[in-house]
């Protein structure tokens, strides 16, 4: 992306980040000021415990190698994948000007291949040093004709940046320039979230960031094999999406010795946050795609990422008008890696490069590239040469004449990751006797991974009962309550008006669609109590026959409302980038090390534990109810609450490849196995054909072992 910004005065004003609506253009609902004051309380509380504890070379020391696990492990790179053999291929070699130019390809793992091409000195003396040239997000693509008809070819990121390599093989140096994933000679995707709508990337903690960071792994380990390369004087250097290439392979591995990362790198805050122009004032993260992005499971700071590479050799480039890279962002951080270099005795080996202008390449930048490579990797500190481009055609650096069967680099998001695999149950291989153990361990991993980033159990609730409206027999309580800081939430409990102490307490958590329904039933008489500005008149038939069946049996019905619905609802209306406001928070809390759909899963269990804890409700049996995409966060929160004696789930998905989102949770079980974990509670599975019941055989088989029917299906068309 290349834009100018000719006003920095804004950026000023955008430091002071609490003033002002995150997303600006929106009417300043309540549900607003609740979404917003909870991403800076977040975004705040990662700020200020990024490298908290490290005040000395000792406390780094004792740190460090589990940080740098995390970063793998966020990365999708943990456990490490093995380095398989490579099978390298120089397909071709140019030679102009001086140099050499190699056509390469790699397979980082088996069928993953990766386009390259190496750029060496024609005339080499004993070993040279080498740059890794990771690519952004830009390539060379022409029309062919293939087969008597005409295509769009790509030739690869490495075509488009080609002038950066051609300066370090004139200079003296190799440098291998790769294409990435998203723009290479085989085009893979990066933008799962970003435009794909895979949020099941979340769910296998799968990102694109962690395989453009495994490619460069395996490309040093391919300069390694080379004999005219000194492997004790790797450089590393990318802008853009490159830039950001460039920190994820410094930060996690100790072979590069001097990295530039250029235009890659920001805080938290200005992704999440704020910005500089106009459509990016919402937070930065609205201009960038997937591979830009860890999985934040440890909830990390990127400053954290810089920390990483101490004491080795980094330059920071960035322009100070760039509006997807802001400047409050980077020069946040700026301040807090000097302390850690400090530490390492080396405050030499950190440094900012800032030259004037928007996302664009500059010869500024590249001038300061260049040095910081001699100066480190070559011990020479004069100015570095100034450059003699050669412009190579795009063809001349092709790799690939055809593109290989066996590859899997454009389905590579379903391979990289492994999802648990949870074999049938059988009678034969003492499968009941171990599934205490089994379950007690996958319980502990649900709480140590995916939902790590809950708040604590023990944060007060706060209840407050809030008001109570009686009308034509039926009686309606609100309850306010903290489900956690900034989050505010209502839940509602509807009784015949005689009901004194109910047999049954049947609690729905409901979206905004069946909000709706249950304010439509409930009609104007209880609209201030409901917070509802929709005084709508009242459904008599549905009002009528809920007040014959609390009547007539002494139920309770309890309105657990997760946060984002009814009372405390947010706006949709506006679109940022053609995205809606749930496509902006899902990407949004991925970095808080969370997901949407899991907080609302912990208001869920907030909500039971109110209900448990009113003295009219405390001893009396609870069921819950989830429909469509309420069933799956209805049956999490069931997991966590062994209060909930029975589930009742109108069309749950199958699996969370579909839904509900939650971090790694593939790497744990699929939701199969999350209703086992509820046995021997009872489970009712409503479907609206018998189709849908088939992917759910596993439970029967589970059931089978067990000796114990737990789950009931039934095929019933749910009135709309």
């Amino acid at each position: 992306m290349n834009t100018n910004l000719k006003n920095s005065a804004v950026v000023v004003a955008v430091i002071l980040f609490n003033v002002a609506p995150i997303f600006s253009q929106e009417e300043a609902t309540a549900g607003n000021k609740i979404r917003d004051a909870y991403l800076r309380d977040q975004v705040g509380k990662i700020r200020d415990n990024c490298l908290k504890g490290i005040d000395s070379k000792a406390d780094w020391d004792a740190n460090s190698k589990e940080m740098r696990r995390q970063l793998l492990e966020m990365l999708g790179l943990w456990p490490l994948p093995a380095k398989t053999d490579l099978k390298p291929v120089v397909t071709g070699k140019i030679e102009e000007g001086g140099i050499r130019v190699e056509k390469i390809h790699f397979q980082s793992m088996p069928g993953l291949y990766v386009t390259a091409n190496l750029y060496l000195p024609q005339k080499i003396e004993g070993k040279i040093p080498a740059i890794l040239y990771v690519c952004g997000h830009a390539n060379v693509v022409m029309k062919e004709t293939v087969g008597g008809k005409t295509v769009a070819v790509s030739y690869g990121s490495k075509a488009h940046y080609q002038y950066h390599p051609v300066w370090f093989a004139q200079n003296g140096y190799a440098c291998l320039s790769l294409d990435t994933l998203q723009l290479g000679e085989i085009q893979g995707i990066h933008h799962g979230t970003y435009n794909q709508n895979m949020w099941w990337w979340q769910c296998m903690g799968y990102t694109s960031a962690g395989v453009e960071c495994w490619n460069a792994m395996r490309a040093l380990d391919y300069l390694q094999t080379r004999p005219e390369i000194d492997s004790s004087r790797f450089g590393v250097t990318g802008r853009s999406g490159g830039g950001a290439t460039s920190w994820w392979i410094a930060a996690a591995d100790e072979r590069i010795k001097a990295a530039v990362p250029v235009a890659g790198i920001s805080d938290l805050q200005a992704h999440l946050l704020e910005g500089i122009e106009p459509r990016f004032r919402k937070g930065v993260i609205t201009g960038h795609c997937d591979c830009m992005y860890f999985i934040n499971l440890y909830r990390w700071d990127f400053t954290q990422l810089i920390a990483l590479c101490a004491p080795r050799a980094v330059l920071l480039g960035n322009s100070d008008e760039d509006p997807i890279f802001p400047k409050p962002g980077y020069l946040r951080m700026v301040e807090k890696v000097k302390k850690i270099y400090a530490m390492h005795n080396a405050p030499e080996g950190f440094a900012l490069l800032e030259t004037k202008g928007g996302h664009v390449d500059t010869v500024l930048l590249r001038r300061g590239i260049n040095a910081w490579m001699n100066k480190w990797l070559k011990g020479d500190t004069s100015p570095p040469a100034e450059e003699k481009p050669i412009r190579f055609d795009p063809r001349q650096l092709k790799v690939f004449d055809s593109l290989p069967a066996d590859e899997i680099n454009t389905q590579l998001h379903g391979h990289f990751i492994k999802k648990a695999v949870w074999e049938t149950p059988k009678s034969d291989n003492n499968f009941q006797e171990g599934w205490q153990k089994k379950s007690g361990q996958v319980l502990e991993d649900l709480k140590q991974k995916v939902f790590r980033n809950w708040a604590n159990d023990q944060l007060p609730l706060e209840i407050k009962a809030a008001e109570t409206k009686v009308s034509d027999g039926v009686k309606l309580q609100a309850f306010d309550f903290i489900s956690e800081k900034e989050i505010p939430l209502r839940l509602f409990v509807l009784t015949a008006e005689k009901t004194k102490k109910p047999k049954l307490l049947v609690a729905e958590v409901l979206n905004e669609a069946e909000w709706k329904k249950f304010v439509g039933m409930m009609g104007a008489d209880f609209s201030d109590i409901l917070k509802d500005g929709d005084k709508v008149k009242r459904n008599e038939e549905e009002f009528q026959q809920q007040k014959r069946m609390m009547a007539g049996n002494d139920w309770a019905f309890a309105m657990i409302i997760p946060r984002g619905f009814g009372p405390t609802h947010w706006a949709d209306t506006v679109l940022i980038d053609g995205k809606t406001m749930d496509f902006q928070l899902r990407r949004r809390y991925a970095l808080l090390g969370q997901t949407l759909d899991g907080q609302r899963v912990w208001d869920v269990r907030r909500g039971v534990k109110v209900l448990n804890a009113d003295p009219d409700y405390k001893d009396v049996p609870l069921w819950l109810v989830g429909k469509n995409d309420m069933a799956g966060i209805a049956l999490y929160a069931a997991i966590f609450e062994p209060s909930i004696q029975r589930l009742d789930l109108w069309n749950l998905s199958p699996s969370h490849r579909v839904g509900p989102t939650f971090l790694e949770i593939l790497r744990v079980l699929d939701i199969p196995q999350a209703l086992a974990l509820l046995y021997p509670r009872k489970v009712k599975l409503y479907f609206q054909n018998k189709d849908e019941s088939q992917p759910f055989n596993w439970v029967g088989e589970f059931q089978k072992v067990m000796g114990k029917e737990f789950v009931q299906h039934r095929v019933v068309v749910p009135k709309q």
